[in-house]
């Protein structure tokens, strides 16, 4: 299926058609896209109508520090056709190296604003982990949002999935049988992305999206924290005191001294160069 034929959305600013030159800095070891959102759901749009499939990762913090640790997941993250900072800390840090990212991106705004821009060009979206029955109630906000918007499937794959050959082929047969051309993939990093990895060559010309918790997000099932927070840095505040068992050690342990080493040294690099 291609999109050759559609108009371009109004509301954009650039053609999804046009070809476009990449922008990039270098963060933690990882090179993000210097876009806005809109400027994201084009480059994904424009991919589409050529025919043309890829990989979309948004990093945050706690990714960072993962690939710093683990070359696999570095390369993971490089190989991605869009990478878009998902997190405050890499947007000061690109601040502080001169090089600036308009705008901090997250899985749980592109779920809405990609399935926007999927309505408009009758994409079919398929949404791939979450509980049971979250991911259809994230299809149910999605469409009651967005009329018109094409829910290919969905799939609540169980914990594991991933190691197991005969529940990896299930969760791939339904994928491709479904056929969809926009994958949002929330199953946490780095599973998510593995994951995306072993199914693109089933679907060369679909776009996939690791989300994180973007589906339970639509879904309601979990609150995210009001956009105040989220402007001034503080969502991981807001998830913390609402999640402090699994989420204390990850972010006050983990997290919180790696992104101030990251905006040091960013601040020093900026200093003597």
């Amino acid at each position: 299926m291609r999109l050759t034929s559609l108009p371009v959305i109004p509301r954009q600013r650039l053609s999804p058609d046009r070809p476009v030159r990449r922008r990039r800095v270098a963060v933690a070891g990882i090179e993000l896209d210097r876009l806005t959102e809109i400027e994201v759901v084009d480059r994904v749009i424009g991919a589409l109508r050529r025919g043309r499939g890829g990989h979309l990762v948004t990093p945050n913090v706690d990714i960072c520090r993962s690939c710093a640790r683990d070359e696999r997941l570095r390369a993971l993250v490089l190989r991605a056709e869009l990478a878009v900072a998902d997190g405050m800390p890499l947007v000061w840090a690109a601040r502080l190296l001169g090089r600036p990212v308009p705008a901090r991106i997250t899985g749980a705004d592109l779920i809405w604003s990609l399935s926007e821009a999927a309505a408009f060009y009758r994409v079919p979206v398929y949404l791939l982990g979450g509980a049971p029955g979250v991911a259809d109630q994230a299809a149910i906000a999605l469409c009651d949002r967005y009329p018109g918007l094409i829910i290919a499937g969905v799939d609540a794959p169980p914990y594991g999935f991933e190691h197991d050959h005969e529940q990896f082929e299930q969760v791939r047969k339904a994928l491709v049988d479904a056929a969809p051309l926009l994958v949002f993939v929330g199953l946490g990093f780095p599973k998510q992305d593995l994951v995306i990895e072993r199914l693109r060559d089933d679907l060369p010309g679909a776009w996939f999206v690791g989300c994180g918790s973007a589906i339970a997000f639509a879904a309601g099932s979990v609150q995210r924290a009001p956009a105040w927070m989220r402007d001034l840095g503080l969502e991981w505040l807001f998830r913390l005191a609402t999640e402090p068992a699994r989420l204390a050690r990850r972010y006050l342990v983990d997290d919180l001294p790696y992104a101030l080493g990251l905006l040091t040294l960013c601040a020093v690099r900026r200093l003597f160069t």
